[in-house]
């Protein structure tokens, strides 16, 4: 009784989880065909970006937290959920940082993206000058003790 417990459970979820992608999916079509005329602008950009992000983590520590709770997973892949939670929190603090001290620099908007070997910058601008530049690296390099090979600054209009 126990496992056919969890079963329904676990079916309930994905059921769950297919009917808000389904809704999600609706959604962004209503919105995009009223908006079809519309131009995006960078600030829209910046927004989409961040809640695709957001949206896409919050997915992430579910499974991770499905994983970690759940009966009938093994230790190592507890383990290794839990790791892998641990290791997007802290990626999650480190944008959120840095993105806020690029801010502090006087730049209107950034995103930051961290991977093992890179990071990216998508900075509102139209261009940079060789000051920002190094202004943006400086922060990168202090924060993430990242080579300058590894950081990509992407100025956005």
């Amino acid at each position: 009784m126990k496992k056919r417990t969890k079963i329904i459970i676990i079916t309930a979820m994905v059921l769950l989880l297919g009917v808000t992608g389904y809704l999600n999916i609706m959604l962004n079509n209503s919105v995009n065909n009223n908006n079809e005329n519309d131009t995006v602008s960078t600030s829209s950009y910046f927004q989409t970006y961040r809640a695709d992000r957001e949206s896409t983590r919050d997915q992430e520590m579910l499974y991770y937290d499905a994983i970690i709770s759940s009966d009938t997973s093994t230790e190592s892949a507890i383990k290794n959920a839990e790791e892998a939670k641990m290791i997007l929190i802290n990626q999650m603090e480190k944008e959120l940082v840095v993105e806020g001290l690029i801010k502090a620099k006087g730049f209107e908007d950034c995103v930051v993206t961290i991977s093992e070997t890179n990071v990216n910058a998508v900075v509102k601008s139209a261009e940079l000058t060789s000051n920002e530049v190094a202004q943006i690296v400086s922060i990168i390099q202090s924060q993430l003790s990242m080579g300058i090979e590894n950081i990509k600054i992407i100025p956005v209009e």
